[in-house]
């Protein structure tokens, strides 16, 4: 068995993070609402203390803040990822962003969605789910190889009609 951390003890995460955090959240807006006057620290955050020690006093609450905390950090580090993987492709050095054409800005956009969801499900490791089963009907059926090879055809199809009556639209 792994060996735990201070981080991971039961008391650390079920009372002392959960605690620490609705006191800073509640000590942090009474002090920006300035709810009982100005140059009342003493008192906000004594309130705060209380509302912490009654927040861990209670089991579904705390429980509730604890799985929000959790989808709250995946979820940032989720929107990270995205917002990195845009700054390569828009970035100052690389292509001029601001120049390309809507329609390429929305299919980059969609791709690194894709692109974001896809490595979310493989990090989750959620092959035998539905992605896994959308997988394995799409990438590994009898029928597949042949599908794919005629999409493709077709994409490239229509790219090529696109950028071909878009110069002769232009008069080019």
């Amino acid at each position: 068995m792994a060996q735990e951390t201070i981080l991971q003890h039961w008391i650390f995460t079920k009372f002392a993070l959960p605690f620490l955090l609705v006191f800073f959240i509640v000590f942090g807006i009474l002090e920006k609402t300035k709810l009982f006057g100005p140059e009342k620290k003493q008192l906000n955050a004594l309130i705060a203390f209380v509302v912490g020690l009654i927040l861990i006093g209670a089991v579904s609450p705390t429980l509730t803040i604890t799985n929000l905390i959790l989808f709250l950090t995946v979820a940032i580090v989720v929107l990270f990822v995205a917002l990195l993987l845009w700054g390569f492709i828009s970035g100052e050095k690389g292509l001029k962003f601001e120049q390309a054409p809507k329609p390429l800005k929305w299919f980059i956009g969609i791709v690194i969605v894709v692109a974001v969801i896809v490595a979310l499900f493989w990090a989750l490791g959620t092959e035998a789910t539905v992605f896994g089963q959308i997988s394995e009907f799409l990438f590994k059926n009898d029928w597949s190889t042949s599908f794919w090879t005629n999409i493709s055809f077709v994409v490239v199809i229509i790219i090529a009609l696109v950028l071909v009556l878009r110069k002769t639209e232009k008069g080019e």
